[in-house]
Formats: C-alpha cells, sequence, structure tokens
C-alpha cells in the first residue's frame, strides 16, 4: 500500500546539517501521519519527530526540539527532516514511517506505525 524510502544520510562533524528525505509510493499517503525513528547499535528504536496528515501539525522528542524540523510535500509524496546543530548522540540509523491514525497521541510510539522505510545512516563525529 505505502512503500517508504530514506537518503540523504552521511556522515557530519559535530554543529553541522543534514536534510533527510523520505520518498513515499501510494495514492493514500497525504492520508497517514508521517514519523521519524532513528535507532542507535544496541539501542531501542527511539521517536524523534512526526506530522500529521490533516492540518500538518508537527512533533518532536524532546532531545531534538529546536535542532530538527519535520515538514512534508504532499504533492510530491515526500517527507524531511531537517536536522541542524548536529550532536555525536544523533548518530543512528533513521527511519520513517506512516501512521494511518489521526490522534497524535499515536504519533509518539512505534507499534503504531504501519509502514517503515529500510533505515539511513547518520553518523556525527565529534
Amino acid at each position: 500500500q505505502v512503500q517508504l524510502v530514506e537518503s540523504g544520510g552521511g556522515l557530519v562533524q559535530a554543529g553541522g546539517s543534514l536534510r533527510l528525505s523520505c520518498a513515499a509510493s501510494g495514492r493514500t499517503f497525504s492520508r497517514y501521519a508521517m514519523g521519524w525513528f532513528r535507532q542507535a547499535p544496541g539501542k531501542e528504536r527511539e521517536f524523534v519527530a512526526a506530522i500529521s496528515w490533516r492540518d500538518s501539525s508537527t512533533y518532536y522528542a524532546e532531545s531534538v526540539k529546536g535542532r530538527f524540523t519535520i515538514s512534508r510535500d504532499n504533492s510530491k509524496n515526500t517527507v524531511y527532516l531537517q536536522m541542524n546543530s548536529l550532536k555525536p548522540e544523533d548518530t543512528a540509523v533513521y527511519y520513517c514511517a506512516a501512521n494511518p491514525s489521526s490522534y497524535s497521541r499515536s504519533y509518539y510510539y512505534k507499534q503504531e506505525y504501519d509502514h517503515w522505510g529500510q533505515g539511513t545512516q547518520v553518523t556525527v563525529s565529534s
């Protein structure tokens, strides 16, 4: 139904910026809330940011608030994550995911998402 492909990851020095993209296929894309999660080796996958489909309201983990910005362009079936002021602790594989729920409280939890991309590696050096 929905296929997601992330891109834009890479190696960057602390304090630098990256913009991740998530390209989606599927004609129902605009009806999904979209989220970004990340997972570092040996750690649980954690919520980073989400954006609703109805009014493009945004939601962020406290650890990235003020540094990361999520956005979506429904005409391009693409979700973005602009990451500024990157820190070594931001190093992880970043995944985008699609959530069919309209309840914002579901956006924080990975089990609420139905579709996942394959991930893109972000490495922040010090």
